[in-house]
């Protein structure tokens, strides 16, 4: 991890919520954000903050999401995500977000950790875990 990576850093990122981050199974009239991609788009928010702040040989898994999805945002509606590194513990990166929607309404709050990865390490892990499937 690189010196820069310190609590208190933030992001946003504005996100158009098109027809693949929306619910289908109320019908098309009432398509709206749906949860699994509220989810999605701070895990992603989240890494790409990290990443600026991480060793090549690094990267970050996310292990922990709680979230409140407070209220409907309608397709073609954007979302500002506002993500705030809360705490940092070792390896261990918690986050507060703050979703809101382009009419101001606050549509959904989170506390999302990530673990900071040696790929190498990783790698080995995942090597032994291959190795044990192929002997069962």
């Amino acid at each position: 991890m690189e010196k820069t990576l310190k609590q208190g850093l933030t992001a946003t990122e504005r996100i158009t919520i098109d027809a693949s981050r929306t619910i289908t199974f109320m019908g098309e009239d009432l398509r709206v954000y749906s949860t699994p991609s509220m989810v999605l788009d701070i895990e992603r928010l989240c890494k790409k903050l990290l990443d600026k702040h991480l060793d090549k040989t690094e990267s970050s898994v996310g292990t922990r999401v709680e979230i409140n999805h407070l209220g409907a945002t309608l397709i073609n509606m954007w979302v500002d995500i506002e993500i705030f590194i809360k705490e940092i513990d070792r390896r261990r990166i918690l986050f507060e977000v703050e979703i809101q929607d382009q009419v101001g309404d606050k549509v959904g709050e989170c506390l999302h950790t990530r673990f900071v990865v040696d790929l190498e390490r990783q790698k080995k892990r995942l090597d032994s875990k291959r190795a044990k499937l192929e002997t069962n």
